[in-house]
């Protein structure tokens, strides 16, 4: 999910110390109801008549009351706009679903984030870690963490979202096909770390939920602005035809670089690419900017894949 902002006027203390107040269900400040996950519409048209801030945008979606301090444990360039943070979770409490995004409060910023988590949820049990990757822009969270974080600054994190994939050990085993566009990758990662974790879990322990194959569909500007390549190449070598991805550049200018070459096309993700996914036990996940969205859902309506079984994030 893009950043988007709400000016609340609280301190991070204030907001741990009365989230219930300041977030009513019914609050006025959540009067405008948008879900930032939905089923595609007929046409596929996913324009709204204004742009509405995070919690405006996600006033219906799922929401856990806890609210959990957290620590920077680590800061990395994911590419040249895009920094990729480590935050160690104090609360043992603070769980989330592969695809779900987090509110983000920064202690003096009065602007509340909203960022798709990038990690796993098993990276969490495991280690208690949290990653996100937030490309640079104004906008005063994602400006924040771009000028002024550091190792050891504090936040506090919300989990919620209803766009995420969390299969139970006696469900039925489902296909995925994930497409993405620019950050709009982030969730989608997160899904795919989690099916990596399946494969995992079923190969050393023999049971657990069984996972079908994953395809990403991955478009951005040029290959340097693909993000998690590497990670993504290396989930193909763990996982051999379980999990597959193909890159699309639409304006690439230099050289793709040799490990990529095989895996990159050059264009738009088209009708052609997707059509050979088509089956019954197929999911579809979308995650970019509302245009993408809207061509992709128009795509894949015209290729017969059913309403119900195609799920989108809209990036902004």
């Amino acid at each position: 999910m893009a950043h988007a902002a709400i000016y609340v006027g609280f301190t991070v203390p204030q907001l741990l110390r009365g989230a219930r107040r300041i977030f009513p269900t019914h609050s006025a400040l959540v009067v405008l109801r948008h879900s930032a996950f939905c089923y595609c519409t007929v046409n596929g048209t996913t324009k709204s008549k204004r742009k509405m801030d995070h919690l405006e945008r996600t006033a219906n979606n799922f929401r856990q009351d806890v609210i959990s301090q957290a620590k920077v444990c680590g800061i990395t360039n994911e590419s040249e706009t895009v920094k990729r943070l480590r935050l160690a979770i104090a609360n043992k409490d603070f769980t989330f679903k592969a695809g779900q995004w987090v509110d983000f409060f920064i202690p003096g910023v009065s602007v509340v984030g909203g960022f798709s988590i990038c990690s796993s949820p098993g990276l969490l049990e495991r280690e208690g870690i949290l990653e996100l990757a937030v490309k640079h822009t104004i906008h005063p969270p994602a400006h924040w963490i771009h000028t002024e974080c550091t190792l050891d600054s504090e936040v506090a994190l919300r989990v919620g979202g209803d766009f995420f994939f969390d299969p139970q050990p006696g469900d039925s085993p489902v296909k995925l096909v994930l497409i993405a566009g620019g950050v709009g990758i982030n969730p989608l990662f997160s899904m795919l770390l989690h099916v990596a974790d399946l494969h995992g879990y079923q190969e050393s322990k023999g049971n657990g939920y069984k996972m079908g194959t994953v395809k990403l569909y991955y478009s951005a500007k040029n290959t340097s602005e693909l993000l998690f390549k590497r990670s993504l190449l290396g989930l193909m070598g763990a996982f051999p035809g379980k999990i597959t991805c193909r890159f699309h550049v639409t304006q690439q200018r230099s050289q793709i670089c040799e490990e990529l070459q095989p895996h990159v096309t050059e264009g738009r993700i088209s009708e052609k690419d997707l059509e050979k996914h088509v089956s019954k036990d197929t999911l579809w996940y979308i995650c970019g900017p509302p245009p993408m969205i809207e061509s992709i859902s128009k795509l894949l309506s015209n290729i017969g894949v059913p309403r119900n079984c195609v799920f989108f994030e809209k990036w902004w």
